[in-house]
């Protein structure tokens, strides 16, 4: 099983990758393919959509298949499939297709591993695995940072694009040979995602598993990289450093999280703190929008370290969960956190169209502090219900 994990956490680099690397290639893709900022928004939101409306599915998947088969045809087919896509493309529309396939390829990788930590491991230990898990996994930020813009300098884009396709492959198959589903639940196995919707005490946590990762997932993802070019004149290199410095705060900040909860003995309180930290740093990029470019790199980071409490709230919820509904309890809480990105996503694509067409000479800075904005006030309203929820420790 240890070989297994390991290949899962490499499958879940692999997502992370492919869900923040857009903002590295956003230059390449416009001056190839035709694909501006809201075009890639709509890529962006669509993978984070597609991976959000399979969660359901894979919460089904986990519970009667195992995390095995679910993990390994799905990595195969859409993350390969999709990435190979993705190096074909000719025009805007084949890499948002491209996209939706690789969400739903990396839809099932990160579920599956916390399936096996909630049914094999001691709950005590579930936020720290967690943690642990994707802060390792996130290393695909990193790799999606400096280094892909490297890779596309050296080799394109496209060729760039056929290695991603290959080594998915090869991950998919791996995890065929090597992951082990745990054994079943023994005794009653009746239950849906209904019996979960009906538990108030989830109530108060799904609103927060909506906007909370969305300001970083997106900022990260995409807008980092339109917003420090146009903004501030920076080129795809720059940019690349810039991605870097925001994806080594985020793999800092989870690894932070994870064992916080038990040494605080507080998951809502946690969450709660970091969120409004999440929050006055966005607002303060709205307050210096002319000052040097070395702040909103730091206020960047700091958006990325304080905005990782992911893990620690899928714990939270977790902790209310029976233990015959593990898989789609975790998925129910991660449609919540993914789909939340996806919608944000399309909405920040109107937004910053909305603000870029129909005058002659735009405020470069004018859709950017906008977003920054939107992701403030979502994340402000979902801090303020989550107030209302119920502390969870195991």
């Amino acid at each position: 099983m240890q070989l297994g994990l390991i290949l899962l956490c490499l499958a879940y680099v692999l997502s992370q990758f492919f869900r923040a690397f857009l903002a590295v290639l956003s230059g390449v893709l416009a001056t190839d393919v035709g694909a501006g900022p809201d075009d890639l928004a709509l890529a962006s939101g669509m993978w984070f959509l597609a991976f959000a409306a399979m969660q359901l599915p894979v919460g089904w998947a986990l519970d009667h298949i195992g995390p095995r088969r679910s993990a390994a045809l799905l990595l195969l087919a859409g993350g390969g499939g999709g990435a190979l896509v993705f190096a074909l493309a000719s025009s805007p529309v084949h890499i948002t297709i491209a996209m939706l396939l690789i969400g739903v390829g990396c839809s099932p990788v990160l579920m599956a591993s916390y399936y096996i930590f909630a049914r094999q491991y001691p709950p005590t230990r579930f936020a720290t695995l967690a943690a642990l898990m994707l802060g390792v996994g996130s290393l695909g930020n990193l790799v999606a940072s400096y280094p892909t813009a490297l890779a596309v300098e050296l080799v394109g884009w496209r060729m760039t694009l056929v290695g991603l396709a290959a080594i998915s492959a090869a991950v998919a198959v791996g995890i065929w040979l090597t992951v082990r589903d745990p054994a079943p639940v023994v005794g009653e196995q009746k239950g849906s995602v209904l019996d979960l919707l009906r538990m108030p005490l989830l109530w108060a946590i799904f609103p927060i598993m909506l906007v909370s990762y969305a300001p970083v997932a997106a900022i990260r993802g995409l807008w980092i990289g339109p917003y420090f070019s146009d903004v501030h004149g920076l080129d795809t290199g720059q940019i690349g450093l810039v991605t870097l410095a925001m994806g080594a705060a985020m793999i800092l900040g989870t690894f932070a999280y994870g064992p916080l909860d038990r040494i605080l003995g507080t998951r809502k309180w946690l969450i709660w703190g970091g969120s409004m930290a999440v929050v006055v740093a966005l607002i303060a990029l709205i307050l210096l929008p002319g000052a040097p470019v070395w702040v909103p790199i730091t206020l960047m980071a700091v958006i990325g370290f304080f905005g990782a409490s992911f893990p620690v709230l899928i714990a939270h919820g977790r902790a209310f969960v029976p233990p015959h509904l593990v898989g789609r309890g975790v998925t129910l809480l991660n449609f919540f956190g993914i789909g939340g990105v996806g919608l944000m996503q399309f909405a920040s694509g109107r937004i910053h169209a909305a603000l870029t067409q129909g005058t002659a000479a735009p405020d470069p800075t004018a859709p950017y502090l906008a977003l920054f904005g939107f992701f403030a006030a979502a994340l402000l309203l979902g801090c303020v219900i989550y107030l209302f929820s119920r502390d969870s420790m195991d």
